[in-house]
């Protein structure tokens, strides 16, 4: 039976591909976006685009009266800025107060949502070199793991008001449109491709067709509750990653980005990009999800050939 969605976020990355199927199902979206034309051009066919503030839920808390679940994909771009403090403010608040106000708003309504769906992200745990990292792992101590430790607290109180709630930590997401694939290409097209750091930091990856797969399941499955890691089980190194990018589009990886120079470059930002993250995926297949991409070299041909 076709459900009534609303979905926040639906214009970045996991949002479009993640509407497009949901769309393809019948379900019945409400998009609420920062800009309802963009939102249109990238998402057509959803039964309703609102403009939304976050930080007013009196002017659109009505709308989440009589939907079956809410999907919260929302939170500023983390490259957009360099991470100031002007910047880290938004980049917090975009992700935990925007939560916040979602759930003190549905306890307001009558008829209330059954499932709320929130994303979170790998950077929960930190730089945590060879530690296999598990949902009931503690959190890093930097910047990105405090904001996600916030995001989740905030969305975890869904389960106060009567939701299932999800929350999916998701690894690097590949996709044609992620940026990583496309300064990729771009770098490796002229000879310029290479790894980021030591190389041996951990890189939990996952393709943007499993990352939708999961998110349905998360809404259709009401054994689905709690916090999930979300990457692929074929763990491996940055090292690895670009050596079989390379392989599979016939370029070599000769260059090395050190971290010195990178932080130079990308200040605070940097340390996100070269933290080793070996995240385990083990609760979410025992849950009966199955990858239909398992292993990095399938993923990457079906992307890049």
């Amino acid at each position: 039976m076709p459900k009534k969605i609303l979905i926040t976020g639906a214009t970045g990355l996991i949002g479009r591909n993640l509407c497009k199927s949901l769309i393809e199902r019948k379900d019945a979206l409400t998009i609420f976006t920062t800009n309802i034309e963009k939102a249109k051009k990238r998402i057509p066919g959803a039964k309703e685009y609102f403009e939304w503030n976050y930080y007013y839920p009196g002017d659109w808390g009505y709308l989440l009266n009589n939907k079956d679940a809410i999907i919260h994909l929302a939170g500023a771009n983390l490259q957009a800025h360099r991470w100031n403090t002007v910047y880290k403010k938004t980049i917090l608040e975009s992700r935990e107060l925007s939560t916040k106000n979602l759930i003190n708003a549905i306890e307001k309504v009558p008829n209330k949502p059954k499932i709320f769906i929130s994303s979170s992200a790998a950077g929960y745990y930190g730089d945590r070199d060879d530690e296999e990292l598990y949902e009931d792992s503690m959190p890093g101590n930097d910047f990105l793991a405090e904001v996600c430790k916030k995001w989740e607290s905030a969305a975890i109180n869904a389960k106060s008001v009567g939701l299932r709630s999800v929350i999916l930590r998701s690894g690097i997401v590949l996709s044609l449109d992620a940026e990583i694939l496309k300064t990729m290409k771009r770098q490796f097209k002229y000879y310029a491709g290479g790894y980021i750091g030591s190389g041996n930091q951990w890189f939990p990856w996952v393709h943007i067709n499993d990352v939708v797969k999961i998110y349905l399941k998360s809404l259709d499955d009401e054994k689905v509750y709690g916090i999930y890691n979300i990457c692929a089980p074929d763990l491996v190194t940055m090292k690895q990653f670009v050596k079989t990018f390379g392989k599979i589009i016939n370029r070599p990886s000769y260059f090395r980005v050190s971290k010195f120079i990178l932080k130079i470059i990308l200040g605070e930002m940097s340390e996100s990009i070269t933290a080793s993250i070996k995240m385990n995926p083990k609760k979410l297949i025992d849950s009966g999800y199955k990858f239909k991409y398992e292993d990095l070299e399938d993923a990457l041909k079906d992307l890049l050939i």
